[in-house]
């Protein structure tokens, strides 16, 4: 054998049946779901000229007039999806310190705060307003705590996994001087997280400000209610000016919180 032989690579082709295999879960899975769904393309079809004339009816042209009506019940789901957002937000610090590993160092207490934790995360939004509306009755404020428990899973969930990857080394730095949990607090976790937490909160606001759109169906008051009886009504002209009018309001409002996110962790 030559030393040009002993030197020569032999390249194993990868099984191709691996990928075939996958494609076929893949596709079976969709396929499946579409029929327990029972999607059908035929229907989709059907309707599409229906679907054509509900759309020139609510937006050539939408009812300018009503505008007026419509801001008002936004601007109270805007002050819905504040009030919730950092009402949630403030009391999502302290509980997320009980879930971390790297503040409390406790499993029979991060354990049970990180399960409270995840029911709460997996509560939407309208079955708490439903339930406070039930409990409460009609309004905002039925609203404003649903947006707030809302809040309350989703910054502390995040901000806990937040403060479990901090720089340990600013962590051990105190505790080798002698410094005790609000030192460690104050002057190695707060000052890490904090950018992150402030993110956190408005991200929690931009996603409220959606959320709240939709909560007076259920009676929690916010331009939801001024959606539900147009559409109730069948006044579709006016269902498109309040669909407009939230667009708007809604990219305005995502476009100014996310440039302020990008700031605050750089």
């Amino acid at each position: 054998m030559t030393e040009h032989q002993q030197d020569t690579l032999y390249l194993v082709k990868p099984k191709r049946y691996k990928f075939w295999f996958n494609i076929f879960i893949f596709v079976f899975l969709v396929v499946g779901s579409l029929i327990f769904a029972k999607f059908s393309f035929i229907e989709v079809l059907q309707n599409f000229f229906q679907s054509t004339r509900l759309l020139k009816r609510m937006f050539f042209p939408p009812s300018w007039e009503y505008a007026n009506n419509v801001i008002k019940p936004l601007l109270e789901t805007i002050q819905m999806a504040i009030v919730g957002s950092f009402v949630g937000a403030f009391f999502a610090f302290p509980v997320s310190l009980l879930a971390a590993s790297t503040f409390t160092n406790n499993k029979y207490v991060n354990i049970p705060t990180r399960l409270i934790l995840n029911i709460f995360r997996t509560i939407p939004a309208l079955v708490l307003a439903s339930l406070f509306v039930a409990i409460f009755g009609i309004g905002n404020f039925a609203g404003v705590l649903a947006l707030s428990i809302f809040s309350f899973g989703l910054v502390s969930k995040m901000l806990y996994e937040t403060i479990e990857s901090i720089d340990e080394g600013q962590v051990e730095a105190i505790k080798s001087v002698g410094g005790n949990k609000m030192e460690i607090l104050r002057y190695a976790i707060i000052p890490q997280v904090l950018p992150q937490y402030l993110s956190y909160t408005l991200y929690a606001f931009e996603v409220n400000v959606r959320a709240a759109a939709v909560l007076g169906y259920v009676g929690a008051g916010g331009i939801g209610q001024v959606y539900e009886r147009a559409l109730a009504f069948r006044l579709f002209d006016r269902v498109g000016i309040i669909i407009i009018i939230s667009f708007g309001a809604v990219l305005i409002i995502d476009t100014v919180s996310t440039a302020i996110r990008k700031r605050l962790v750089r």
